[in-house]
C-alpha cells in the first residue's frame, strides 16, 4: 500500500501513527476483509483493537450490510445466549415476546464480538457451531436457522492460559484464530506517543476553551519513556486532567511527572509474580507455610474450647500434668493412667491457669490470613464490577493467580 492509501484509511477510521506495525496491522486488515476468514484481534486494553473490525467490514464484499459491534463481557452470562442467537415466546420467565438474536440480524454483514474471551463455555459451544456450518438454534426452538455473517473477535487475554485454565475451548480459539492482527502496546510505538498526546491536548482545549497545550523536549522524551500500561485510552485521560487542571499550558517534565503513576518508568511491576523474575517457583514453600499456620489455628481453637469448659467439667491446670476428675481420666509427670470412673472430686472449686486469653485468641491475626484474603478478593471484585482483570491490578497479582483463588474459595 503507499504512503496515501494508509493516510485515506486513518483519516476515514480515526488512527493516529506512523508505526511500521501499525501500519503492518492496517495492511493486514485490507487483505483479509477481501476473503470471509475468521479474524482474531489481540492486544491489550486500551490499544485501539475496535478500530480494525470496522476496517475489514469497509473494505470487504459485505461493506452494503449490517455491522454490529457486540461487547460480550458486558452481558450477563444468563441472556448473553438470547442477545446472540435470539430466543422464542415463552422461553423463559421474561420471554414475553420473540426475539431475533445478532446473529439473524447481522446476516449478510460482519459481526464483532469485543472480549470473546468472556464468553461463557456453553455459548462457546454455540459459536464454534455457528462459524462451521452457519447454524444456530434460537433459545426454546428447536428449528435450525441459517445465517450468513463474517465474525471478527477481539481479546485482550493471554487465550493460551485461559485455555490451559479450562476457560475457552481450543477448538474454538482455532477457529476464530483463521487470521490474527496482533495491535501493538504503545510503549512498542513510543514514536506515536507525541503525535497522540498533541492530538488529544487540541481536541480537550478545543472542547474546554483553554488555550493551546505544547510540551517541552524533556517532557516529551518522558511521555515516551514512560511504560503506559493503559495504553492509548490512559494517555488520553492524561492529556485531558492537564488540559482542565493546569493554567500554564507549556507542561514541562516536572509538571508531567505528577500525572504519571509512580510506576510508569518501572517495567519489572507488570511482572506480578515473583517466578516470572526470578525463574524460581516457590508455591511449595508457600504451600508448608500455609498449612503450618492453618495447623495452629486448629490447635488454638481446640485450646479455646478446653478453657470455656475449663471450670464446669472438673480440669485443673498444674504445674505436674492434667487431672480430670469427672471422668477417670488422669494425666500427670508419670504419664497417661485411666483409674476407675467412682472417683470424686473432693473440692469442687478448681482453680484454672489459662496460659491464653480467649480474647487474645479470637484477635490472633495468622487465624484471619484466609478470610481477609477472600474479603479482600470479594471487596476487589465489587468494586471492578466483576471484570477479573481489573480485579487483579488492584490486588496486585496476575489474572490467573486471581482465577485461581476465587476456585479454590468458591466466589
Amino acid at each position: 500500500m503507499t504512503q496515501q492509501e494508509f493516510l485515506a484509511i486513518k483519516q476515514r477510521f480515526g488512527i493516529i501513527g506512523t508505526s511500521p506495525l501499525l501500519n503492518r496491522d492496517i495492511e493486514i486488515a485490507v487483505q483479509v476483509s477481501r476473503t470471509d476468514l475468521s479474524v482474531l484481534i489481540t492486544g491489550e486494553s486500551g490499544v485501539g483493537k475496535e478500530h480494525f473490525p470496522k476496517i475489514i467490514h469497509a473494505y470487504s464484499a459485505r461493506k452494503h450490510g449490517p455491522y454490529f459491534a457486540v461487547n460480550c463481557g458486558a452481558i450477563p452470562e444468563g441472556t448473553i445466549d438470547s442477545e446472540l442467537f435470539g430466543h422464542e415466546k415463552g422461553a423463559f420467565t421474561d420471554a414475553k415476546n420473540e426475539h431475533k438474536g445478532y446473529f439473524e440480524i447481522a446476516d449478510g454483514g460482519t459481526l464483532f464480538l469485543d472480549e470473546v474471551g468472556e464468553l461463557p463455555l456453553q455459548t462457546q459451544v454455540r459459536l464454534l457451531r455457528v462459524l462451521e456450518t452457519g447454524e444456530f438454534l434460537r433459545m426454546g426452538s428447536s428449528t435450525v436457522r441459517k445465517t450468513n455473517v463474517r465474525v471478527v473477535a477481539a481479546t485482550n487475554l493471554d487465550m493460551r492460559q485461559a485455555i490451559h485454565d479450562g476457560r475457552f475451548r481450543e477448538d474454538l480459539y482455532y477457529r476464530l484464530n483463521t487470521v490474527e492482527i496482533r495491535v501493538p502496546a504503545l510503549r512498542e510505538r513510543k514514536e506515536d506517543i507525541p503525535l497522540l498526546f498533541r492530538k488529544f491536548a487540541t481536541d480537550f482545549c478545543h472542547r474546554y476553551q483553554m488555550p493551546p497545550l505544547s510540551l517541552n523536549e524533556e517532557a516529551t522524551r518522558l511521555l515516551q519513556e514512560s511504560y503506559w500500561r493503559g495504553n492509548i485510552r490512559q494517555l488520553k485521560n492524561i492529556a485531558e486532567q492537564i488540559c482542565i487542571i493546569e493554567l500554564d499550558h507549556q507542561i514541562n517534565a516536572d509538571t508531567l511527572r505528577k500525572y504519571l503513576p509512580k510506576e510508569e518508568n518501572q517495567q519489572g511491576l507488570v511482572l506480578r509474580e515473583p517466578q516470572q523474575q526470578s525463574g524460581k517457583d516457590y508455591s511449595h514453600e508457600i504451600g508448608i507455610l500455609y498449612n503450618m499456620v492453618m495447623q495452629n489455628k486448629k490447635d488454638l481453637e481446640e485450646l479455646k474450647e478446653l478453657m470455656k469448659g475449663a471450670t464446669g467439667d472438673g480440669l485443673r491446670v498444674a504445674g505436674d500434668g492434667l487431672r480430670v476428675a469427672g471422668d477417670g481420666l488422669r494425666v500427670a509427670g508419670d504419664g497417661l493412667r485411666e483409674t476407675a470412673p467412682t472417683i470424686t472430686i473432693s473440692q469442687p472449686e478448681v482453680s484454672v491457669r489459662k496460659p491464653i486469653e480467649a480474647e487474645e485468641i479470637e484477635t490472633e491475626p495468622s487465624l484471619r490470613i484466609e478470610d481477609a484474603e477472600i474479603e479482600r478478593i470479594k471487596r476487589a471484585l465489587e468494586v471492578s464490577g466483576g471484570n477479573r482483570k481489573v480485579a487483579a491490578d488492584k490486588l496486585d497479582i496476575s489474572e490467573r493467580t486471581l482465577y485461581r483463588k476465587i476456585k479454590e474459595y468458591g466466589l
